[in-house]
């Protein structure tokens, strides 16, 4: 009986620890976001002061156009390298978070296996067959969810190459739009 109780105590500390975790995940993720929307606040008012003076001492429409399709440019780049920056504090904020999910499923199935080796001793004969089929099916289990984990790992995996090849491709366009834009000015 006290070798339940601790058990469960354990168990029970255990949670409480991964849900401060994922409290400290979450919290730590979105001051870092707060902090880089600041930063971008802060630089989007410093880049407008600076264009709404170069605007004013611009002498030609053609001149204001060539600033104002470079300016086009450099806003979509500055857009495209932003929103990388969120999709990496997300990204890393779901890696820490699957990773107290998957150490605290595999303490929970320990406790549990510890516990059915706890009652298969104390159990009556002829109750093996049903101890191993319990043992057996938690095995499975953890195993698919195992299996599920990598699954989902990969193709988070394949998701940020898929993000960051997109990123690259957009601004590959934009420069190539914006000689094109250049060049026919």
């Amino acid at each position: 009986m006290t070798n339940s109780t601790e058990q469960l105590n354990k168990l029970s500390l255990n949670s409480f620890e991964a849900l401060f975790r994922v409290a400290q995940i979450s919290l730590d993720s979105a001051e870092r976001l707060v902090k880089l929307n600041i930063e971008l606040s802060k630089q989007s008012l410093e880049e407008n002061v600076k264009l709404t003076r170069e605007l004013g001492s611009l002498k030609t429409p053609q001149e204001a156009l060539a600033r104002l399709n470079k300016l086009a440019t450099q806003n979509l780049e500055q857009s495209v390298a932003n929103s990388r920056n969120v999709y990496d504090i997300v990204s890393e904020a779901q890696v820490e978070l699957g990773k107290v999910a998957e150490s605290n499923f595999n303490e929970l199935n320990k406790s549990v296996i510890s516990n059915i080796d706890l009652i298969s001793k104390n159990a009556p004969a002829g109750s093996e067959a049903a101890v191993n089929a319990l043992k057996s099916s938690m095995a499975a289990g953890a195993a698919a969810i195992n299996s599920m984990s990598k699954a989902a790992q990969q193709v988070a995996e394949f998701a940020d190459s898929s993000v960051k090849a997109a990123n690259s491709a957009t601004v590959d366009a934009v420069k190539t739009a914006a000689k094109r834009n250049v060049s026919a000015a």
